[in-house]
């Protein structure tokens, strides 16, 4: 009789197999997946031991959570993908998770809040730092991730253009990375202030150390944590009586200000480093309603004056037969 495999023991083989197999950036996320929300259930059993029954005990412990149908779908094929391995290297079967299946969606109403041109100027009066400041300009007029923007350096700003090349693991050791995908890899115009602006900052780094271009725009040596960024975004918000939104909705900010602004959706697609147009209008679907009053005015001009030229036309006939 073989030995049974501890969940656990085949999990620390699995890491090295992946490791070999994946970006830094997904290992990390697979790894921080694994430790949250999967191996907490599965750690202390045998995988010989592992039925449809016990992914469907997994799975009502997930849902549990209410996390996102996304949350839940990454999870999932998180799993299918370690039962993917355990079947290579261990004669796993793997049809025990894909019987089950993936996570029944859920109705999800769509929330993505974002600042118009208004509040943006609201905000961004209150950030009292010139590095801080530039970052959250940077964010709201390019729609740059996150990730891209603290991986920035002066050497990737050249002649109105920032080129975006890397990006930065936002869990575990922060990592300087490639970008999500292929397409993520991309020269970005930016307008003339915040050119400006930027190359501005090289001034307030040279007051402290020798000035090279391979210093972080945001931060210098080392580019700024996500925590202290929060920190200073939501003393911005106090400040200015208004609602904090998350980092990555200053790039939700930047795409809905261009689309209402009438900018053609390819061109939108292009500059947030989408793969597909189709990515951009699921994404940013919200823009719709602001969308809908044009429509319905368009609509209306020309049933007006459709209507104003026949009632015209009527009045010329009436006219025309009163005067035989």
């Amino acid at each position: 009789m073989s030995s049974k495999h501890l969940f656990l023991d085949v999990y620390d083989d699995y890491l090295l197999y992946a490791k070999k197999k994946q970006k830094n950036q997904s290992f990390t996320t697979l790894k921080y997946k694994f430790d949250l929300h999967i191996l907490p259930f599965f750690e202390s059993m045998f995988i010989e031991d592992i039925t449809s029954k016990t992914i469907i005990e997994w799975e009502d412990y997930i849902l549990s959570q209410n996390f996102s149908n996304n949350q839940n779908k990454s999870l999932y094929y998180a799993l299918s993908g370690f039962f993917e391995y355990c079947r290579i290297f261990y004669e796993f079967d793997k049809t025990i998770i894909s019987n089950v299946g993936c996570f029944k969606k859920k109705y999800e109403e769509k929330k993505y809040d974002f600042y118009n041109i208004d509040e943006f100027k609201k905000f961004i009066k209150n950030v009292d730092d010139e590095v801080y400041k530039q970052f959250f300009n940077l964010m709201f007029y390019t729609g740059v991730r996150p990730g891209e923007a603290m991986a920035l350096k002066f050497k990737d700003l050249n002649h109105g253009y920032i080129n975006i090349s890397k990006t930065i693991n936002s869990h575990g050791k922060r990592e300087i990375g490639t970008p999500k995908t292929y397409f993520s890899n991309r020269l970005i115009r930016i307008d003339k202030v915040l050119e400006r602006d930027l190359i501005n900052l090289k001034s307030i780094y040279e007051k402290q150390l020798a000035f090279h271009d391979d210093l972080f725009i945001f931060g210098g040596i080392k580019p700024l944590s996500p925590s202290t960024i929060n920190r200073r975004k939501l003393n911005a918000c106090e400040k200015a009586h208004i609602r904090p939104i998350t980092l990555h909705q200053f790039r939700h900010s930047h795409a809905t200000l261009l689309l209402q602004q009438g900018i053609m959706i390819n061109e939108v697609s292009k500059r947030l480093g989408h793969s597909k147009t189709s990515t951009t209008l699921d994404v940013y679907s919200h823009t719709d309603l602001a969308q809908e009053k044009r429509v319905l005015d368009t609509l209306n001009s020309i049933r007006f004056n459709c209507f104003t030229t026949l009632k015209y036309k009527f009045k010329s006939i009436l006219k025309r037969l009163k005067s035989l």
